[in-house]
């Protein structure tokens, strides 16, 4: 067998096991970290993620998640309302593929994770209505494809370092 035939066999083997494993590797990764945040819910009003967000289902059909229509990643996560208490917890930052990010009008409480700054695929992210106190992260303003942050309703200390801001979508 030449060398270009033993390379094209590599490629055509070894090639879409690579990209089916990545795949399957990063939707554990953002199962794993909704499972993190269905911990960290102290209530959960109508029960709905104590029923819905089930290891043995797709997080995909799980109630609020929007998957990519080309692979198992989450590109949204919406609990608008959803009357839960509870904390935001660091895992949110695997969520690698999240463009939008809504928790608001809930009671959830504790600091604003750091992490939550370091998705810099987030266009949107609504935290609003809720019981957090602490500072915006820094790393916030170094998100560029921003389009609405709505931290409003909270009790966030100190002042806003705008000059860490480079928020040109916003």
């Amino acid at each position: 067998m030449g060398k270009h035939a033993a390379y094209f066999l590599f490629l055509g083997v070894f090639y879409p096991t690579f990209f089916y494993l990545a795949a399957t590797f990063n939707s554990s990764t953002d199962e794993s970290s909704f499972l993190s945040l269905k911990s960290q819910i102290t209530f959960n009003q109508n029960n709905i993620l104590s029923t819905n967000w089930s290891p043995g289902t797709s997080f995909c059909t799980w109630i609020g998640v929007t998957c990519s229509q080309r692979h198992p990643k989450a590109i949204g996560l919406n609990l608008f309302n959803m009357g839960l208490q509870g904390t935001i917890p660091q895992e949110i930052d695997n969520l690698s593929f999240l463009t939008y990010l809504d928790l608001s009008h809930n009671n959830f409480t504790s600091l604003i994770p750091d992490e939550i700054g370091n998705l810099i695929r987030r266009r949107m992210l609504n935290i609003s209505d809720n019981k957090l106190s602490s500072h915006i992260p820094n790393n916030v303003g170094l998100l560029r494809n921003f389009q609405r942050l709505d931290l409003s309703v909270n009790q966030v200390i100190g002042t806003i370092p705008w000059s860490k801001f480079n928020l040109s979508s916003l």
